[in-house]
């Protein structure tokens, strides 16, 4: 019952976002919401990440307790499956974190989004995988180039060699934020081009542009980059969407390490 979407590319690798479709939630959350802090039943989310790992064939997923930060994090064996319990186990392995990255064969690392843009890479030279939350404050504290650096210092990646995977998240016509905001997007790239000024007071941020320019910035070819360029705001059909509905749940990209060949 589980049709994820999957990145194109990724050729012998477990590389998908999930959708709405094939869980027990129900309500605002319904049906496969897999978000342990949103206000739906823990036992339902636990019910719904279990039934995304047998899909991928992995015992449990990684996840960390996500908080807009620029703070990437090494999954160890011993860490890999933490944060599958719910939020108070993501908090205790991962803390106030917002990209995971491994080399463990199985590791299924995941992000949970509802409109932040989901990141997956794959560096297929060393075998190892990240995941990164891409919202607008972490997005601008840099957590795109963070996770990158992490995987450079821990596993020696050059970024021409990864394989980047940008998945569905609010797009620039869905997103209008204040002045303020805007204002801190335009100090973090600035002459970037990713704001557009609307009506008096308000703008358009285009975030999916921005992390794209990250991974350009940092190495990664744009030809290795897909991006999958769903609006989640116009597609809460599909995608769980925050700006869109409130209360909502928690769709997530995950990738898997595979095996060693």
């Amino acid at each position: 019952m589980i049709e994820p979407f999957r990145f194109d590319g990724f050729d012998g690798v477990r590389a998908v976002v999930t959708t709405r479709a094939g869980g027990v939630s129900t309500g605002p959350y319904a049906s496969l919401n897999l978000g342990a802090h949103v206000g739906d039943d823990p036992a339902a989310v636990r019910q719904n990440r279990d039934r995304v790992a047998a899909a991928l064939g992995v015992a449990a997923l990684t996840v960390a307790d996500q908080q807009h930060t620029a703070t990437a994090a090494v999954v160890t064996p011993e860490l890999a499956g933490r944060g599958h319990a719910g939020a108070e186990d993501s908090r205790a392995a991962f803390p106030a974190t917002d990209a995971l990255v491994s080399d463990v064969p199985g590791a299924a690392l995941g992000v949970l989004v509802a409109d932040c843009t989901p990141l997956v890479l794959w560096d297929p030279v060393h075998r190892a995988a990240a995941v990164a939350h891409c919202g607008r404050p972490g997005v601008i504290a840099g957590v795109v180039p963070a996770t990158l650096d992490l995987m450079r210092r821990t596993y020696d990646t050059d970024p021409a060699d990864l394989l980047a995977g940008v998945g569905p998240g609010v797009c620039q016509e869905s997103y209008e934020v204040s002045d303020v905001e805007a204002d801190a997007m335009e100090a973090a790239f600035p002459g970037g081009g990713f704001t557009e000024p609307t009506r008096p007071g308000h703008h358009l941020l285009d975030i999916p542009a921005a992390v794209r320019h990250q991974l350009r910035t940092a190495g990664v070819p744009d030809d290795r980059v897909h991006h999958m360029d769903v609006d989640t705001h116009t597609h809460t059909d599909t995608f769980f969407s925050d700006r869109a509905e409130r209360p909502c749940g928690r769709f997530m990209a995950v990738v898997v390490v595979p095996a060693r060949g």
